[in-house]
């Protein structure tokens, strides 16, 4: 269930909002309705749905237009037309003093540069919103020593801000964002100004966060590799459209355009792409206790494949077979494959298992990798050449090449 839907949402700087929408209807782009108007057309005509306690993230080169469509999330900027629905009501039709209300309980925002008070003490500077919304004083403490510790700063409670590092005070930020408890927070670009160690810790520290309190979050940054280890999904803008929007590994793996492939080139895709993305799902299988070598070898050539799994009847996943086994096996006069033709103990993977990890299993053990769900269940296949395709950086429709050529890299990286 989507909590946030974004309808058509334009903005427009500029004096000539009006003749500048025109031309937009009109199909012209952001650097004619510049030159005709001298308005900037900063988000152009999105459409978003924002599913209740994801992180999504909102992502694109300097001038994309992600930061000002965050700011239109609590009307910071004002929309030139369209909607953001928050649970279905309508922040466009909110009043002064609604809106108030929404950017003081719903949404809250997390700045770059901190924006702290620096003659408050930590707990005043979380307790602020607390103080606004006119919650006693003996509260907001109470309630301020709490989301201190949630953020891992108890005992800094009376420290001055000054006194902190930049991750604690980007801490101090965070706190003082959930203190309110707010459906939505709203970051923009809250990592980007510290130190590359102490950006990635807070990194952590936000995805530990979010086991914790679930909030919808929405993400700005510039960063890819921010972007795929943050969000549930991922947004990409270029020129104040959306371009893209999926998982992370759906970016990586079917980037929509090259402005998206140009992002992702360069990021490793071994320790991103998993199991569940490049899985053969509902493979061919074969049934422990009914299938026999000639209807196994039948389906390994009906198929093209040098192996299957074999399946119980509720589908837990057993071993496989050989093509080259049940070859020899065929003219003998057996009803199922024998046991010891069956390659028990072999290495399964779930469907989270990065590909980097997967490869090392392969080193050791040129049979495919069947994926399984917690109670060994059998999901799908992952063979030797997707593995290869996503390491090697090649396209998909190389798979086959590198299927030929598998086994000799295998083994140049087993040697390597």
């Amino acid at each position: 269930m989507a909590q946030i839907e974004v309808k058509d949402l334009t903005l427009i700087f500029g004096k000539q909002k009006q003749q500048a929408l025109k031309l937009l209807e009109q199909g012209k782009g952001k650097d004619e309705i510049l030159a005709k108007t001298k308005c900037t057309l900063a988000v152009n005509q999105v459409n978003l749905e924002i599913k209740q306690g994801e992180i999504f993230v909102i992502m694109g080169l300097s001038g994309s237009g992600k930061s000002s469509l965050l700011r239109c999330f609590n009307r910071l900027n004002q929309p030139t037309r369209g909607g953001i629905y928050y649970s279905g009501d309508n922040i466009m039709d909110a009043n002064k003093d609604e809106l108030l209300k929404i950017r003081r309980n719903d949404v809250s925002m997390v700045f770059q540069h901190f924006g702290l008070l620096p003659h408050r003490t930590v707990a005043d500077n979380v307790a602020f919103g607390l103080e606004i919304q006119g919650v006693d004083k003996a509260e907001r403490r109470e309630t301020a020593l709490k989301t201190i510790k949630t953020v891992g700063l108890d005992g800094y409670e009376d420290m001055m801000t000054g006194e902190l590092s930049g991750g604690m005070q980007q801490r101090v930020g965070l706190a003082r964002a959930l203190a309110t408890d707010p459906e939505t927070l709203l970051m923009d670009e809250a990592f980007s100004a510290l130190d590359p160690l102490i950006r990635s810790n807070m990194q952590d520290e936000l995805l530990d966060l979010q086991e914790k309190v679930h909030k919808t979050i929405l993400f700005i940054t510039h960063d890819l590799d921010e972007a795929l280890k943050l969000g549930d999904r991922i947004a990409i803008m270029k020129d104040g459209k959306i371009v893209q929007v999926d998982t992370p590994e759906g970016i990586l793996s079917n980037p929509a355009d090259d402005y998206v492939k140009s992002f992702v080139e360069d990021v490793e895709h071994g320790k991103i792409i998993t199991a569940g993305t490049i899985m053969f799902k509902n493979p061919e299988r074969l049934r422990l206790k009914k299938s026999g070598p000639k209807t196994a070898l039948r389906q390994m050539r009906k198929f093209g494949v040098t192996s299957l799994p074999v399946v119980t009847d509720d589908n837990v996943f057993v071993g496989f077979v050989k093509d080259a086994d049940m070859a020899k096996l065929q003219d003998e006069d057996y009803d199922v494959i024998p046991d010891e033709h069956i390659y028990k103990g072999v290495n399964t993977v779930k469907p989270d298992t990065v590909v980097s990890d997967m490869l090392l299993l392969f080193l050791d053990n040129q049979l495919n990798l069947a994926v399984v769900d917690d109670d060994n269940k059998l999901l799908g296949v992952v063979v030797h050449s997707s593995v290869l395709a996503e390491m090697l950086g090649l396209e998909r429709d190389d798979v086959k090449k590198v299927k030929e050529s598998g086994l000799e890299i295998l083994e140049d990286l087993n040697n390597g």
